[in-house]
């Protein structure tokens, strides 16, 4: 059999195109690995034929495809390893990774930033619970992602969380109702100092899940939701203060702000909205459509329509130790130990004239029981899981048959998929996983969608357990 030279670079040219031309890890690493089968097999050939003084410089182009083989399995390594984790990490930016020594290029694909010429890193080092930030042009070109008729048609549904606030801080007079409301029930769009406050709107238009998405720079266990608030000119909702760090984007028309550091976060009493008594402003802004205003915890403000405006909160809510506390020992209660327990002991409990009192050996058994359940440290980051990955009481997931071959799919936007070191968690729920099953869980976690090739990659059991989500409602066919 004749070798020809030529062609065998020739062919190699050919694979090396089609590399560049790849935007998935996983078909680079096809290609890369059958490349080397094939110089391998040639290699073989070549010896057999006696024709050394080619032998070189194929053992060069093995040197160099082994050199492409040990990036790409580092790369694995790095796309698999958590966020920031061992020598191997490549953070956020995987899928922009160059392999410019070997002439392959990956496309970077990244979400547009909302935080101007700001990095995230900045942001979340000098700002984050720290200080106000005004990014004018935050969004450049912003249009409302949902009409106005929308937005009532929203605050129309039941299942859907909306509020309607009257006054304006001169008169000093408000009002303030739950939804929902149909259409006639809300004041006439030409009066002024009216507001309607839609909650959870990411979890109904696409396009604003898409839009919460690119704040995916805060972990997504600080996730609230996205409000949408419309108000008429002079509308707003007074003075006051929020527990929780939140972005306000303005998506229409313009809004006057003033904030405040002061201390003084005491509230009216005569109202039946949360006011603060002596509101002292220090800075003013005027938003239009595009800008964005971040506020920390407990930073007082104040935002009044000029105008017919639409502003978008993006919210990220803090935990209190009382509500966690009580969540997670209710949950505990519910998980079986890993071992048995002895039950509570009295030996030397004597006779007593006060049947009715508690023995104080009964009250120190149970702050031991309590601080032992806290040493069940596998247990509370999984109650922890369950609970940050709930979804709200209001949230309803349309089931359907799972496809008999699986695709592409993505998380429903209400979906909220978290992981740690031993669990991933869907809504609510928890699974134990380690090895290829858990990298594969948190990949979805991570990015929200999985390709077809990583689904078919996928073990038995990742793939039964897709099905189930699938049928549950949890997870979406990708388009």
């Amino acid at each position: 059999m004749a070798f020809n030279r030529h062609a065998f670079f020739q062919t190699r040219r050919k694979q090396i195109a089609r590399l560049e031309k790849n935007q998935s890890f996983i078909k680079v690493a096809k290609c890369v690995f059958w490349l080397q089968m094939q110089v391998d097999l040639i290699t073989h050939l070549v010896v057999l034929q006696g024709v050394l003084n080619f032998v070189e410089q194929v053992m060069a182009a093995q040197i160099k495809l082994n050199r492409v083989v040990e990036f790409v399995q580092e790369f694995a390594l790095g796309v698999f390893e958590d966020p920031c984790q061992g020598h191997n990490a490549v953070g956020c930016d995987v899928h922009g990774a160059e392999l410019s020594q070997f002439g392959v290029t990956m496309k970077k694909t990244t979400v547009q930033s909302v935080l101007g010429e700001i990095s995230p890193e900045v942001f979340m080092r000098q700002y984050w619970q720290k200080k106000p930030l005004l990014i004018r042009q935050a969004v450049p070109g912003m249009q409302p992602l949902l009409s106005r008729q929308a937005l009532l048609a929203l605050a129309a549904k039941p299942d859907v969380e909306s509020r309607l606030v009257t006054g304006d801080i001169r008169s000093k007079s408000w009002t303030f109702r739950h939804g929902p409301f149909k259409p006639r029930s809300l004041p006439p769009l030409s009066h002024p100092h009216w507001t309607l406050l839609v909650q959870g709107v990411d979890l109904h238009e696409p396009a604003v899940a898409a839009l919460r998405d690119r704040f995916r720079f805060v972990p997504d266990a600080r996730l609230d939701d996205v409000m949408i608030s419309y108000a008429t000119d002079g509308g707003g909702v007074g003075p006051h203060f929020d527990s929780y760090d939140v972005f306000l984007l303005q998506a229409q028309g313009k809004r006057r702000w003033r904030i405040s550091a002061q201390q003084d976060l005491r509230l009216r009493d005569d109202v039946p909205l949360k006011i603060l008594k002596a509101f002292k402003p220090t800075e003013r802004f005027v938003l239009e459509a595009g800008d964005m205003l971040y506020l920390p915890p407990h930073y007082a403000h104040e935002g009044v329509a000029v105008g017919e405006c639409m502003t978008y909160s993006i919210g990220f809510k803090a935990e209190s130790p009382e509500r966690l506390g009580r969540e997670l020992l209710t949950r505990l209660a519910d998980m079986e130990p890993d071992s048995h327990s002895a039950l509570y002991k009295d030996p030397r409990q004597t006779s007593t004239r006060h049947p009715a009192r508690i023995p104080a050996d009964l009250q120190s058994f149970a702050q031991v029981a309590v601080r032992q359940a806290l040493k069940r440290t596998r247990d509370v980051h999984c109650a922890l899981g369950e609970l940050l990955s709930e979804p709200k009481s209001a949230v309803w997931f349309e089931g359907r048959p799972s496809p008999r071959v699986l695709g592409a799919l993505r998380l429903d936007d209400k979906s909220k998929m978290l992981y740690d070191k031993d669990f991933v968690f869907m809504n609510g729920e928890s699974w134990l996983c380690r090895g290829a099953d858990a990298r594969v869980l948190r990949l979805l976690a991570d990015t929200r969608s999985l390709d077809e090739y990583q689904i078919a990659k996928a073990s038995d059991e990742v793939q039964n357990l897709v099905r189930s989500w699938l049928e549950a409602g949890w997870l979406q066919a990708a388009n």
